[in-house]
Order: structure tokens, then sequence, then C-alpha cells
């Protein structure tokens, strides 16, 4: 593997404070509240100098979204090594690990509709990728967890998937931490066990 320039070094490092500012930023205001200007300023550089790395800021929630994903994969590929560990415990370790993210600060929040936005995702090679290699694997434990009786077989596969993702963007937890009542991981286990098991009482 080729050693990078100096100058790719430094192009590199500047890349990644960036894409560091925008997935604190996007955690803690969302995208639309988010401006390149304040990126800009977190990171120390003029907003000419940042336009060099990302064209956009639909540019910059894309390369947050990819680091996130990449996060996430290498989780999902921990799990998967994990010779003591079903399906089902599987998907929980990763439903767990997204909770504690987004109770991190650390996960970005990007809008479920905004045309710009997605068009930008869809553009970026990396992020399709990523999301696909990431669904089809728990899309796997999911039918594997449903075939072994831990998983409802009714369910379409695809809402499970879809309810495991949203839990990193679930708004309860960061009520919940907002109350100051419980800690993290106190909260993070209950609504992981109502993602997997529901409101219904459970036996003692």
């Amino acid at each position: 593997m080729a050693r990078l320039s100096f100058r790719e070094q430094v192009l590199r490092s500047r890349e990644d404070a960036i894409v560091s500012s925008v997935n604190r930023l996007l955690a803690e205001k969302g995208f639309d509240l988010m401006t390149v200007d304040e990126v800009a300023a977190d990171v120390g550089i003029a907003k000419a100098s940042l336009y060099k790395h990302f064209p956009s800021k639909e540019a910059l929630a894309a390369a947050a979204m990819v680091r996130v994903l990449r996060r996430a994969l290498d989780v999902v590929e921990t799990q998967a090594a994990r010779p003591d560990a079903g399906p089902l415990a599987r998907l929980e370790a990763v439903t767990r690990w997204a909770l504690e993210v987004q109770l991190a600060g650390e996960m970005p929040t990007l809008p479920s509709q905004n045309s710009t936005l997605r068009a930008e995702l869809l553009a970026t090679p990396a992020y399709g990728d990523l999301l696909m290699t990431v669904s089809d694997r728990l899309g796997e434990w999911i039918v594997q967890a449903q075939a072994d009786g831990d998983l409802d077989p009714a369910l379409p596969p695809e809402v499970v998937l879809y309810t495991i993702f949203a839990r990193a963007c679930d708004p309860v937890p960061g009520f919940l931490k907002a109350g100051g009542r419980y800690a993290d991981a106190q909260i993070v286990d209950w609504v992981l066990a109502i993602c997997m098991n529901g409101l219904r009482r459970r036996p003692a």
C-alpha cells in the first residue's frame, strides 16, 4: 500500500475532522438546523476551504452516514464471528449498539423526507454499498431467528429490519435521558426489551 504524502495526510486529517464535526452536529441539531457555516467554524477553517472537500451540506451529511454505516458494519462483522451467539442474540447486540451510539450523541439524525438529501445519498456509492451489506446480513439473521421460533414468523422480515433500524433515531432514549432519572445502560436495556419483546407483561 502506497504511503500518503504529507499533503494527502493533511487533507485526510482535515476531512476526518470535518466529518466528525458534522456527525456531532447532526446528532445534536439534525440536518435542517445544521449549517455549513457552523461546521466550518467548528473545525476552524474557512467556508471556502470546507467546500473544497465537500461541495454541499448534503454531501457533508452523506459522509457522516457513510462513517456511521462503516461503524455499524464493524459491529455486524464482530457479531457474525461470534460462534456462541445465535441470530437473535446478534440482532439484539446490533440494536443495543445503535441505542448506545444514539445516547452518546454520536448518531447522525437526517430527515426522512428531503429529496435533495435523498438524491445525494443515492449518488454516494459507499452509502448504498454499506447499507445493502448491513441490511443483507441483518436480514439473514432475521429470517433464521424466525425459523428458529425466536421472532414472530408472521412478520415480514423487512418490518423487523426497519424496526431495528428505527432504534437509531428512536426519540424515547433521548426523552428518558433528558429526564435525568435513569442511567444510560438502564434506558438501553428497557428500550431493547420493548423492541424485541413488546410491552406485554412477561413472566417473572
